[in-house]
């Protein structure tokens, strides 16, 4: 990896932003400084849910040793059929300084995770320049993966171009009718395609895609997204915005979609599996566009076994990475 200089915050991922915060798109601008909540959940302490290698990302970034996955408690969305619901409004997690975030990253790397996979960390962003530049000073050399929701400012992302190498980005929703229906956010597929932009401009800014021999990534971009049931057109929508934005990138088209036990109480389409037709169809549309770097999957989750854990592993101990080593689930993408 190449050499980094320590950088400055830039003035939206300053600590001191936090007094009226607007880190994520929302801008809700509350006083976190003060101990206020922000709409993601979140005060002016750090809270984690759980810091341990995960082996069910995409295989350029799990590989066979897995990826160092860091889970940050709360999220700027409300999505109705979140699995990680527990974490993203539960409030579910342990508040720990971030000289703790700078020892959970070392001590991923020394249990052989491929790279540190910050899970929804928008909220946290600040804490971010200077936590990943004491690490690199204390020996951290794996690469960062960025892992979000895609609801982010491009400002946000702009400053973070130097610290982030590889960008797991989701695209939603290709129509804000369904965002604002599902998520709770008026303007998320703009949103998501503006951040989508940003992320190619630093990732071409650095260098472009870079892997080891193995064919793991050390620098990229990967654009998720989830297949809902009984949303067909919108997906197709996602993948026209995608290719419209950014052409030929590699895309990672899910179908894992689980219903949480909100959605099977409420009923109607959210409260199923997506079916092997509707899956068809989006794949199929992808193939139609032309996209050539794409990762699929076989099999579906019926029930939350997918789901990690969230039981705060990693976050004050070291977690024994023999007992996370699970192996790759059946039916991961492929």
């Amino acid at each position: 990896m190449e050499t980094r200089t320590k950088r400055e915050a830039g003035a939206l991922l300053s600590p001191s932003s936090l007094g009226s915060c607007e880190l994520c798109p929302r801008r809700c601008r509350a006083d976190r400084l003060a101990g206020a909540r922000g709409i993601c959940g979140a005060d002016g302490t750090l809270r984690l849910a759980r810091a341990a290698l995960h082996f069910w990302e995409e295989p350029p970034i799990s590989g066979e040793a897995g990826s160092g996955t860091i889970f940050f408690s709360g999220c700027p969305l409300k999505c109705v059929y979140c699995q990680n619901h527990e974490i993203s409004t539960g409030n579910f997690g342990i508040e720990v300084p971030p000289e703790r975030l700078v020892e959970i990253m070392l001590e991923l790397q020394d249990q052989g995770a491929l790279n540190i996979n910050l899970v929804t960390a928008t909220h946290y962003a600040h804490l971010l320049p200077q936590a990943l530049d004491d690490a690199r000073r204390r020996g951290l050399s794996i690469p960062i993966v960025y892992n979000t929701s895609g609801y982010e400012r491009v400002e946000a992302v702009r400053e973070l171009g130097d610290l982030v190498d590889i960008w797991l980005t989701d695209f939603k929703y290709g129509d804000a009718a369904l965002g604002r229906a599902l998520s709770h956010v008026p303007d998320y597929p703009e949103v998501a395609e503006s951040t989508l932009v940003e992320m190619s401009r630093q990732l071409a800014r650095r260098g472009g895609p870079a892997s080891r021999p193995d064919g793991t990534w050390t620098r990229g971009i990967i654009v998720r997204h989830l297949v809902l049931p009984g949303h067909v057109d919108d997906s197709c929508r996602v993948l026209d915005r995608i290719w419209n934005a950014v052409g030929d990138v590699p895309i990672s088209v899910m179908n894992q979609y689980t219903p949480n036990a909100r959605m099977r109480t409420q009923g109607g389409e959210l409260a199923r599996a997506i079916t092997d037709e509707e899956y068809e169809q989006v794949l199929d549309h992808a193939d139609d566009l032309g996209f050539t770097q794409m990762f699929w999957q076989e099999g579906g989750a019926v029930d939350e076994s997918f789901t990690p854990p969230f039981d705060t592993t990693g976050v004050l101990v070291r977690a024994d990475a023999c007992s996370n080593a699970a192996g790759v689930r059946e039916g991961g993408l492929q």
